[in-house]
Order: C-alpha cells, then sequence, then structure tokens
C-alpha cells in the first residue's frame, strides 16, 4: 500500500512547477534525533512547498537552483533569517532577487539576547529576592506585553523584576520598541527608526544588547527590504507543524524519500493536529 501511495505522490509532486513563481521563503526544520535536518522552500504567494533538501546550509538549496535556473523563473525577493550560508546562497544564484530578513527571527534573536542577560544577572545577584523574583520571569520578559496574564499578577511580576534590574528594563523595553520597525510610515521613516534604536542600544553600555545593534545595522539592507517586500519565513511555521504532525503520524518511518514527498503534497492535504 506503501509504494502505491508513494508512486501516486511522485508523479503529482515529485518536480512541482516552478512557472510564476515570485516570491520564496526558506527555512530549515529538524526531523527528529541525530540532529538531522531538511531545508525546505516555499512558494510564499501559494504555500506551495517547492523543494526539500537533505540537510541543512547552502548545499542543501543547490538541487534548487539548478531546476530554478532551468526554470528561468525571475525570483523577486526571498525571505531567510539571518544566515550568512542561505544569504550567501541566494546572492549567487538568483542575483536581482532582493534579501528580506525574517522579522520574526529578528525578534527572536533579540529575545536570546534577553534572556542571556536575565541568566547574567542572576548569577551575579547577590540578594535571595532579587535572585527569586529574576528566577520566575524568563517567560515574562519574552511574552508579548499584550499576552500577560492579570489573573496569574504576570504584569506586576515583570514590573517587579524591572525596577530591580535597571539594565534588564532597559534591554526589555529597546526589545519592544524594536518591533515598532516594521510598523513605520515607509522605508526612511524605518531607516530612521532603525538609526536611532541603535543609537539608544549602544548607549544602554549592556554588552550583549550592543553586539546585537551591531548585527542589526550591518544587516539593515535586508530588513528594509521588507517595506518593498513585506513576506517572511512565518507561512514555514505552519509548514514546519504539519510536517511534525505528519513525523508523529509514522513514527518510526524510514523511507526519507517518501517522507519528503507528503511534504510535497501538504498544501493539499488537510492533517488534523495531533498531541
Amino acid at each position: 500500500m506503501k509504494e502505491i501511495v508513494k508512486t501516486d505522490l511522485a508523479k503529482r509532486y515529485a518536480r512541482p512547477p516552478l512557472a510564476g513563481v515570485r516570491l520564496l521563503a526558506i527555512d530549515e526544520i529538524s526531523i527528529g534525533h541525530g540532529h538531522r535536518y531538511f531545508t525546505v522552500v516555499l512558494d510564499w504567494e501559494s504555500g506551495r512547498v517547492l523543494f526539500v533538501g537533505k540537510g541543512k546550509g547552502a548545499d542543501a538549496l543547490l538541487p534548487f537552483w539548478r531546476r530554478l535556473k532551468r526554470a528561468r523563473v525571475r525570483i523577486q525577493a526571498v525571505a531567510i533569517d539571518m544566515s550568512a550560508a542561505y544569504e550567501s546562497a541566494v546572492e549567487t544564484h538568483v542575483p536581482d532577487a532582493k534579501i528580506v530578513f525574517d522579522r520574526f527571527h529578528i525578534v527572536k534573536l533579540l529575545n536570546d539576547k534577553l534572556s542571556d542577560l536575565r541568566r547574567q544577572l542572576y548569577r551575579q545577584a547577590t540578594d535571595d529576592l532579587q535572585k527569586q523574583v529574576l528566577k520566575g520571569t524568563r517567560w515574562l520578559l519574552l511574552k508579548h506585553p499584550d499576552n500577560l496574564d492579570l489573573q496569574r499578577n504576570e504584569r506586576a511580576r515583570l514590573e517587579e523584576a524591572l525596577k530591580l534590574n535597571e539594565s534588564l528594563a532597559t534591554a526589555y523595553y529597546l526589545k519592544e520598541d524594536l518591533r515598532e520597525l516594521w510598523n513605520q510610515g515607509g522605508k526612511a521613516q524605518a531607516r530612521q527608526f532603525l538609526r536611532s534604536w541603535y543609537l539608544l542600544a549602544m548607549a544602554s553600555g549592556i554588552r550583549l544588547i550592543q553586539q546585537f545593534a551591531r548585527t542589526l545595522l550591518a544587516h539593515a539592507t535586508g530588513i528594509l527590504a521588507w517595506y518593498d517586500h513585506p513576506i517572511s519565513t512565518g507561512p514555514l511555521e505552519g509548514t514546519n507543524n504539519k510536517i511534525k504532525t505528519i513525523q508523529r503520524q509514522h513514527y518510526g518511518l524510514r523511507d526519507q524519500e517518501f517522507f519528503r514527498l507528503k511534504i510535497y503534497g501538504l498544501h493539499r492535504t488537510k492533517y488534523a493536529l495531533v498531541g
């Protein structure tokens, strides 16, 4: 039965058509244990999976670039994280395409810096109360303020932690301010906002935030490209969740090619998410 399904999937999805594709999103997904990865390329407009490469990084994409070249498709923009490998691959194989650095990865990277700062402050704290407050605020620092649960007293707990730690408060409010980068009136305003945010971050004196600010400024062109092409790798998150659902439904499946073919057919298949 599996071979019948596999043959059918191969006929329909082994080589997804590329005609008309303009916008791409690229990201990687971890599959199971052992640090195994797939690199997934999505047609951003239709949601179709165009390519599933084995492994991660630039080499995993080589077969896709060859297909794209043969198809003579003009790609306008590609959404990626700030991976140097992906950036270099896009510049090499679709040099006319705009690179758009994914806004969600950028915010996540700053969240990671905030978490590192909290851990650093916890280790340095000498007061037991301060340690206790810091220990319970990890997820509160990362939550959007609108999502804080008032019934669980989350806003008050967060405010208490920020009052006790000036550097943590500074980093937290810089993190929240950065979200406004993608809500400006246009690219010129966004460039000015980014420059102002950078100067505030550098003036904070917080080494972790300064490192992040330098990274942000170095990638400004790709970040601000969002105002030319407002795309992200966000749709791939939904695809990745469906892939993980297939994984759970086919636990122990050793046929990786069959697995890849099922991923290609995701946009026409509805999967009930299982716990």
